[in-house]
């Protein structure tokens, strides 16, 4: 905390100004629109290949946004002071989960193309027999509702309480985020493996990983705080939060950019090296098919990108407090996280090695566009920082 003697005001409010950008709305609405109807020809052109350049993209977002709940989460759960006048970015950014749960309407449709589990009969093979109580058609479905459910009421709660608290500054909601968010931590780390055990383990019903949750988790927190940097120093390039968001707030993101970069290798390491080390066949196969043909590649750029370059980068204490060149490791980072999607889904249709298909680049420009679309449109409603949270004046004297 500062030591300063003298407090500062508590700002009004800043609220953005959605005229002032209606020509990017505009832009960004219209090619949301051609992404999107192409998406629809590339579903009836090649569904095959169109559900996993579909599933690619939702696992992307669904990451970044998923990452944003958690950090909101954490915020109230610890009762966080730093990130009192970011918060509502991440509000912003944790609502659009309900988009998400549209964008998988067209996987739950495909499904037949993307898990194989879903085409065999019964007596067919008996190790799926096996699991056939917990990978059955319906379980699936209703397993789905409950995780998007829980995504988009924790989401819609937390912002509406927070929003609440704008307009008479009761402190009572901030102990009814805090209630929200105890009740909400154990359902997000539940939610988000068990869905990442669904919609990507599932691809291939054969494989396991007891860390595969962490490990989504791990790549869903660390790109989700570099998207809160990027979309943090776009606003302020903008003209909005310069006296809101200081260096120091600057500092403690990439800090959290640094943990969560030694988290994910750690985790991924630790993945790697227990499945190698057993040998098992049900486990190695994942490996085996990423570490051949040009796999290979893609899989050390995203070891030495993921890990190895940032974490030489984000060292540095003085990137940390450089908006604009910690903007470049952050937008590295997200990148990164779209490769890791991109390893995860798409070599279980092209085993043999590296095919781009055109329907990869339009499935991601449709839903980012779309959810680009709608963050401008949600993002002018309401103050850009919470303005009578209580912490908020220790918030803006943050040194750290």
């Amino acid at each position: 905390m500062s030591d300063r003697s003298q407090a500062l005001p508590t700002p009004e409010g800043e609220y953005f100004e959605s005229n002032r950008f209606a020509g990017l709305s505009v832009l960004v609405g219209l090619t949301a629109f051609v992404a999107l109807t192409l998406s629809i020809a590339g579903a009836m052109i090649d569904p095959h290949q169109f559900s996993f350049s579909w599933l690619f993209a939702f696992a992307f977002f669904f990451t970044l946004c998923a990452g944003c709940l958690f950090w909101t989460i954490v915020h109230h759960a610890t009762d966080a002071e730093w990130s009192v006048v970011v918060r509502r970015q991440l509000e912003n950014i944790a609502s659009l989960a309900a988009v998400l749960a549209l964008f998988f309407v067209p996987i739950l449709v495909l499904r037949h193309h993307l898990y194989e589990w879903m085409n065999i009969p019964p007596g067919h093979d008996p190790a799926f027999d096996a699991k056939r109580p917990y990978l059955n058609w319906h379980f699936f479905l209703a397993r789905t509702i409950f995780y998007f459910g829980f995504f988009i009421l924790a989401s819609f709660f937390l912002r509406r309480l927070s929003i609440r608290q704008d307009k008479d500054g009761n402190p009572r909601c901030t102990l009814l985020m805090r209630k929200v968010a105890f009740i909400a931590l154990p359902l997000f780390a539940l939610s988000l493996s068990f869905g990442a055990f669904d919609w990507l383990m599932g691809l291939n019903y054969r494989w396991f990983s007891t860390m595969w949750g962490v490990y989504i988790f791990a790549g869903a927190a660390g790109s989700s705080m570099s998207l809160l940097v990027l979309v943090i120093t776009a606003l302020r390039s903008a003209g909005y939060l310069k006296e809101v968001v200081t260096l120091e707030h600057y500092h403690i993101m990439g800090k959290w950019m640094f943990a969560f970069c030694v988290f994910w290798a750690y985790i991924a390491f630790g993945q790697y090296m227990l499945i190698w080390y057993a040998n098992m066949p049900e486990e190695t196969q994942y490996f085996l098919t990423r570490n051949t043909e040009s796999w290979w590649n893609l899989s050390m750029l995203l070891v030495i990108g993921r890990f190895f370059g940032p974490f030489a980068i984000l060292l540095l204490r003085s990137i940390k407090k450089q908006p604009h060149r910690l903007c470049y490791v952050a937008g590295w980072i997200v990148f990164m996280q779209m490769l890791d999607m991109y390893l995860v889904v798409l070599p279980s249709l092209h085993g043999t090695g590296i095919h781009l298909s055109v329907w990869d680049f339009v499935s991601v420009i449709a839903m980012g566009a779309t959810l680009g679309f709608v963050y401008l449109q949600i993002v002018g409603r309401t103050s850009l920082f919470p303005v009578r949270d209580p912490r908020l004046i220790e918030s803006l004297r943050l040194t750290n």
